[in-house]
């Protein structure tokens, strides 16, 4: 559809030939206010409008009245909760998972003010008329709307207000609350619904997701529609979060799994505004001092991240892909023999009988014992991790069982299954979709399909895909368009539960996510072009990602595929460097993708590389302290300058430098110059390498960073973690060793 520039047609998705059966419908002031077992239920009435691309009441159909109710928890959290679907509003399912320090608040009215049993006023309804001068009938007078405004922590500097937006009375760019309608009069069918809330001037907005976007996200419209995102640079998101973070200290999470539209002063530079294709809102407000009281606010409701294992912070060696057990041994015996330290070899597509043919089972010929295999890596210091994906080719040993049992989705019309299994990355060429909606097909996944193999000596099935299904298919519990989106949540938590219950770790990994998915880590960045736009992708994905809920983030190291030819185009040896100092200072670090990936194929190179390797199990304390932190707080291992400076207005725009933990200022390098601007933020700053003193608050302009360099940096003051010895894996590690380093006035550097 070509754009309009109208928020009826490009925001509200009307049919800009106005051809399509159906109805806006705009909310009215309130026409009753109640207290209800602590709750304040509002009932709205909404006007229908007449068909056309200006506003106008259609006076000649009734009004519709719904119930808005808003209900207060404990900390900080408003929620607002209206349907025209019938809906029934829940605390816990899929995605909610509260915590025991969310508690309900009970509510009164106080005349026009709701005040929570705290003491703290949440919300303010204004019933007064406006001031009105007149002067001309040019304009007709306004429709009426909801006036609401909203202070989640109590703070009535900061409130979050409906926004009624328009420039004339006809022309609307965003409603306070609105729905859609579809059919004739007593027959009309809810289709979708809108809520808008004002924003200022200068306000800046973060998270949505791994959103491959600049740091302050103001000025854009987003799908939240999760799809292969097919790189780093595009549109297209494999981890869309219904959740956003203001820089007025606020956050707001849509409660659903709705294809949706959020528009952050995009449509109207006045209003943040949601748009969700089932016609029901549940929206919840955090408020907070801090992006990390907000964030962890976030987690209190959909569940905080668990701690993953030792050894998946240390290096993962992969490539797409590994093909025998010969190979992989090779491979394995000369990172030992050369002493690289590695923790985790990654079988890709490779280990089935048919590449891409996934069936769970190792190819007979390339992997003759499978289980001697896997125990001579494991006495190596080695953990295996398996690729696969949640649907069934046609050619698959399982089908028949599959599609018997009804384990996986059912055509609601006859397909041409010829290409079934043919594709390397499409979903739609598979028989069907793992029915995660079904118990008896999550238990046939979880224990046919993957506890063999975990009872193998597997540590870690790489969850991939996810983000599509077939939707032209029938599933057990839920609609394909509304289960598209917290698929990635069903399907990751059967692998992460049944990994825990065999091995003791709990641990995937994963591309695909969705509000609830932090529960079970760990996520990776998907395939990332390897160049710096790639690797400038990936890090603003995972910024982003970090501020919307999720502590453990990793991104293929040096990048996915190759350019131009994506499969067989040699890697540029500073990208595999520069990309190798990011992995350092990352959750977790896999080398993986579509070329050679080992680094003695670099001889250039290597020796830096293996430099860097070693400084990566040198931190493994420091990393294994702030992912526990990361666990129980509201910080992400990657963080964002704002979560540390939110009243920097230069941090809510940075997205090329990050905190690693809390002490780790981190500046990669993503040019082919050496060279760089560096941003310090205001106090006194020590660069860990050489221990030089620069003073924040400024930018350093073109400074210059050798290849085998990157510029880090730490405050005076800050203790820092160490393993003193050299070692080959995680397994040869004796915490009782640990070192504790202090940033003192005479620290000259770590080396």
């Amino acid at each position: 559809m070509k754009q309009t520039n109208y928020h009826l047609f490009d925001f509200m998705d009307f049919d800009p030939s106005l051809e399509k059966d159906e109805s806006l419908w705009k909310a009215y002031a309130p026409t009753k206010i109640e207290e209800r077992k602590g709750d304040i239920i509002v009932t709205i009435p909404y006007q229908k409008q007449l068909h056309q691309e200006d506003m106008a009441a259609d006076e000649s159909t009734p009004q519709q009245s719904y119930d808005l109710i808003i209900r207060a928890y404990e900390p900080n959290i408003v929620r607002l909760f209206t349907t025209m679907s019938g809906d029934e509003m829940v605390e816990s399912d899929d995605m909610l998972q509260f915590t025991s320090e969310v508690k309900r608040q009970a509510l009164r009215l106080v005349g026009c003010d709701i005040i929570a049993a705290n003491g703290k006023k949440i919300a303010t309804i204004d019933l007064t008329e406006p001031i009105i001068d007149h002067w001309s009938d040019l304009q007709p007078a306004p429709q009426p709307a909801p006036f609401i405004t909203f202070y989640p922590d109590g703070d009535e500097k900061k409130g979050v207000a409906l926004s009624d937006d328009h420039f004339s009375p006809p022309r609307y760019d965003a409603l306070p609350l609105g729905f859609v309608s579809r059919g004739k009069a007593s027959a009309y069918g809810t289709e979708r619904a809108t809520i808008s809330f004002k924003c200022e001037h200068d306000e800046c907005f973060v998270g949505t997701g791994e959103r491959f976007r600049k740091m302050d996200l103001s000025g854009q419209t987003f799908q939240l529609k999760n799809q292969d995102g097919q790189g780093v640079n595009n549109r297209r998101c494999y981890k869309n979060i219904p959740f956003y973070m203001s820089s007025r200290m606020y956050g707001c999470f849509y409660h659903t799994s709705d294809y949706c539209k959020l528009s952050l002063a995009d449509h109207s530079t006045r209003s943040v505004q949601f748009l969700n294709d089932h016609a029901t809102l549940d929206v919840f407000l955090m408020g907070g001092q801090t992006p990390e009281e907000i964030l962890k606010s976030y987690r209190m409701l959909t569940g905080f991240p668990q701690m993953p294992p030792l050894w998946s912070f240390g290096i993962w060696m992969s490539r797409m892909t590994y093909f025998s057990a010969d190979e992989v041994n090779e491979i394995c015996d000369r990172l030992r023999n050369e002493h690289y330290p590695c923790d985790v070899i990654h079988l890709d597509t490779g280990w089935f009988r048919t590449d891409w043919l996934c069936e769970w089972k190792f190819n007979p010929e390339r992997f003759p014992d499978p289980k001697a295999f896997i125990k001579r890596l494991a006495d190596n210091g080695y953990k295996v991790s398996l690729w696969q994906l949640p649907y069934i080719a046609s050619g698959a040993e399982q089908i028949e069982e599959a599609k018997t049992n009804k384990y996986i989705s059912q055509p609601t019309k006859k397909e041409d299954s010829s290409t079934g299994g043919t594709s390397n990355f499409s979903a739609l060429d598979y028989a069907g979709t793992i029915d995660f909606t079904y118990d008896k097909a999550t238990d046939w996944y979880k224990n046919q399909l993957l506890k063999p193999l975990l009872e193998m000596g597997v540590k870690c099935i790489k969850t991939d895909f996810g983000e599509n299904i077939h939707m032209g298919h029938k599933y057990h519990a839920m609609e394909p368009e509304r289960l598209n989106n917290i698929y990635a949540l069903l399907y990751q938590r059967a692998a992460y539960e049944v990994t825990q219950e065999v091995t003791g770790d709990g641990i995937v990994w994963a591309r695909s996510a969705w509000a609830g998915c932090q529960r079970y880590p760990l996520h990776w960045g998907g395939d990332s072009e390897s160049s710096w736009a790639g690797m400038a992708g990936s890090l603003k994905g995972g910024l982003h990602f970090g501020l919307s809920g999720f502590a453990f983030w990793s991104h293929d190291v040096p990048g996915f595929h190759s350019t131009p030819n994506f499969m067989n185009s040699p890697l540029r040896e500073d990208v595999y460097v520069r990309w190798t100092q990011f992995g350092v200072f990352s959750s977790h670090m896999r080398y993986h993708g579509s070329f050679k990936r080992e680094p003695w194929h670099y001889p250039n190179i290597a020796p830096i590389v293996k430099k860097w390797w070693k400084l990566r199990y040198q931190l493994m304390p420091y990393i294994i302290e702030q992912g526990e932190l990361s666990c129980k707080s509201g910080y992400p291992m990657l963080r964002a300058l704002l979560m540390h400076h939110p009243h920097d207005r230069q941090c809510w725009h940075i997205d090329d430098e990050y905190y690693f933990g809390s002490e780790f200022l981190v500046c990669p390098v993503m040019n082919s110059d050496n060279h760089r601007d560096i941003y310090l933020p205001e106090g006194l700053w020590a660069n860990f390498f050489t221990g030089e003193r620069l003073e924040g608050g400024r930018w350093y302009y073109n400074v210059e960073v050798p290849l085998d360099e990157m510029p880090v940096f730490v405050r005076p003051g800050a203790l820092i973690k160490l393993y003193p010895d050299e070692v080959d894996s995680t397994d040869d590690m004796d915490m009782s060793k640990v070192i504790t380093i202090e940033i003192t006035k005479d620290y000259k550097g770590i080396r």
